[in-house]
């Protein structure tokens, strides 16, 4: 771990005499710019300190203690260890559920506030006791405004940090930055899921997204060029205790090789607004733009702001360089039907009009062979449309709403889905990594909402590559838990579920909405079907009714449960006519 441990402790103010190895094998290699030597030399080291590179160093310690010379200290990284009391498993200290953390993003003024919601799912899972939440809030500079912990109040409880609780809590002023959050206590799934709302004091601030997912990639993509009345701003959190050199991260235009760099130094934990005017000028919608991250922070949000005073807010997603041309992905259709499938809904036509943009998302996508296919809610394909073969630096937008007047077709329910899916009747290739961004515009008021995700495999009992993907277990998954946040007052909230299928499965799903009030408490339960490759689209209000509602309070949430088959979906919060948010929504 020697090098790696050197990235973020620089090593060079120290006099290193020698790296020693246990692995023969490593001994054709360097370490440190310095040639390794066998751990049999220890006796011949004339260095005062050993540094083990290793956490649980104590077993390592003791089978080389003979080796040292008189008077060596010894050292390891078990010094730097957090305290017991925050180790689920102390025995064990890389045990992945030790860590089971993530960033997000809270921002405070006085017309703009952020609040993340999620819910204690590890009680759930099997936790021996009740999980508690290690938070650090940092400023846009990197420096340190708030530690504390919050307690989970009960098993299921609500989990929700609110930007105004926060600043009025440790009496802050205005802040922008990177709340740091590490759950402790938890069991079988250690990743920390949330989502963030971004609210105002009037509607023109109304928008949410996922999670940070706590994965620092060397690229992301999905990054939308703004329209002539917009300003795009990425938000760069650095996710290291090292500074981000000037020049180490930045944009290029999909499908170009010209980078653009940012030419000054982020801090560590520093939070850097970074608007795609001040590196493209010239690019407008539907051009798409890479981010050249470094591994240097986790998937970041952008920030759409319009001239006439709306925003909204949403993610980029991982983009992968670990991945090369399947040519099994077309083969497969034999036994997997349409295979990949990246699902997404057609909001209620009267009420919106919704785009799909196809996002180039690893570096091995040079071409992206992709079809789309619309189904109403029922299940039946009602319309079709085929990209042909794309290349990278392509950037398309479908018109949904368009694409539904144009081959003279209706969704019978007024809402249904769009399936992206590979299509290579024009040629091309395919690795499985599928993405797509979705853009929906208020008819009423003009506010707008975007999301983006990836494709999986969805509900065939045959396996490739681990999918059908499973959050629970191994391949296939076949089963549904997702969590729905719900809106408070005067918010409702709508939730679009979608069925897809690659080759026909269960006719409907037998799916079971459970609402729980903030301390994790059943109040009520409701049963639905989904015709298989259909969609429902629903409102909380129109599910439950006023009384039930009134029992289950503020900081609700539901959880959408089904054994049969895997369900996707997406939710949102409505402010009457004028405004709305959307994302997909997550599971555990």
């Amino acid at each position: 771990m020697i090098e790696g441990f050197a990235e973020f402790y620089p090593l060079a103010g120290l006099d290193v005499r020698g790296v020693y190895v246990q692995r023969l094998e490593d001994l054709t290699q360097s370490r440190l710019g310095l040639a390794t030597l066998p751990v049999t030399e220890l006796a011949h080291s004339d260095a005062a300190t050993l540094l083990v590179a290793a956490f649980d160093a104590g077993r390592f310690v003791d089978h080389i203690r003979h080796l040292l010379p008189a008077g060596m200290t010894v050292v390891s990284l078990d010094d730097m260890r957090l305290p017991d009391a925050m180790l689920t498993n102390p025995r064990r200290y890389l045990d992945p559920l030790n860590f089971a953390t993530n960033f997000g993003f809270l921002r405070d003024t006085a017309t703009q506030h952020t609040r993340i919601v999620s819910c204690d799912y590890w009680s759930g899972l099997g936790a021996a006791q009740l999980p508690r939440v290690w938070l650090m809030l940092f400023d846009t500079q990197g420096q340190v405004l708030a530690q504390w912990e919050e307690a989970i109040a009960a098993p299921g409880a609500s989990l929700i940090i609110d930007s105004q609780a926060v600043r009025q809590r440790f009496n802050l002023g205005e802040f922008t930055g990177t709340l740091y959050m590490h759950v402790l206590g938890v069991a079988r799934h250690d990743v920390v899921k949330y989502a963030l709302d971004a609210y105002g004091n009037d509607d023109t601030v109304l928008s949410c997204t996922h999670d940070a997912n706590a994965w620092p990639s060397d690229l992301f993509a999905g990054l939308p060029a703004p329209r002539d009345d917009e300003s795009v701003v990425i938000w760069i959190q650095n996710s290291h205790p090292v500074p981000i050199p000037a020049g180490a991260v930045g944009l290029n235009l999909m499908g170009s090789n010209e980078i653009r760099t940012v030419q000054q130094s982020i801090a560590p934990f520093a939070c850097y607004a970074l608007d795609v005017a001040s590196l493209f000028p010239e690019v407008r919608w539907p051009q798409q733009l890479e981010v050249q991250a470094g591994r240097y922070f986790v998937r970041p949000r952008y920030e759409i702001q319009v001239k006439h005073g709306r925003s909204r807010m949403a993610h980029v997603n991982v983009e992968r360089n670990d991945l090369v041309a399947d040519a099994g992905i077309p083969r497969m259709s034999d036994y997997l039907g349409k295979g990949y499938i990246l699902p997404a809904p057609i909001l209620p036509v009267q009420h919106w009009h919704s785009e799909l943009q196809p996002t180039p998302m690893s570096t091995a996508q040079q071409n992206l062979p992709i079809a789309a296919i619309v189904y109403d809610a029922s299940g039946s394909e009602v319309a079709r449309h085929s990209f042909g073969c794309l290349q990278r630096s392509d950037s398309v937008a479908l018109d949904l709403n368009a694409l539904l007047a144009g081959q003279g077709a209706t969704l019978a329910s007024g809402s249904g889905h769009v399936e992206l899916v590979y299509d290579f009747s024009h040629g091309g290739s395919a690795d499985g990594w599928l993405h797509s961004l979705c853009r929906y515009t208020q008819r009423s008021s003009g506010h707008m909402a975007e999301t983006s995700f990836g494709a999986h495999v969805f509900n065939t009992v045959l396996t490739y590559k681990n999918e059908p993907q499973s959050y629970a277990g191994a391949a296939p998954g076949l089963s549904t838990r997702l969590f729905l946040r719900l809106g408070d007052a005067p918010l409702d909230t709508f939730c679009h579920l979608i069925y897809p299928a690659s080759t026909p499965w269960h006719a409907q799903s037998d799916t079971q909405l459970t609402l729980f009030n903030r301390m994790g408490q059943a109040i009520a339960e409701r049963k639905i079907a989904i015709p298989c490759s259909g969609s429902l689209h629903w409102r909380y209000a129109e599910l439950f009714d006023a009384e039930t509602r009134q029992r289950a309070g503020d900081a609700a949430y539901i959880v959408i449960r089904d054994l049969t088959c895997r369900l996707f979906g997406y939710h949102g919060t409505l402010h009457g006519d004028t405004a709305f948010c959307m994302d997909h929504m997550f599971g555990f």
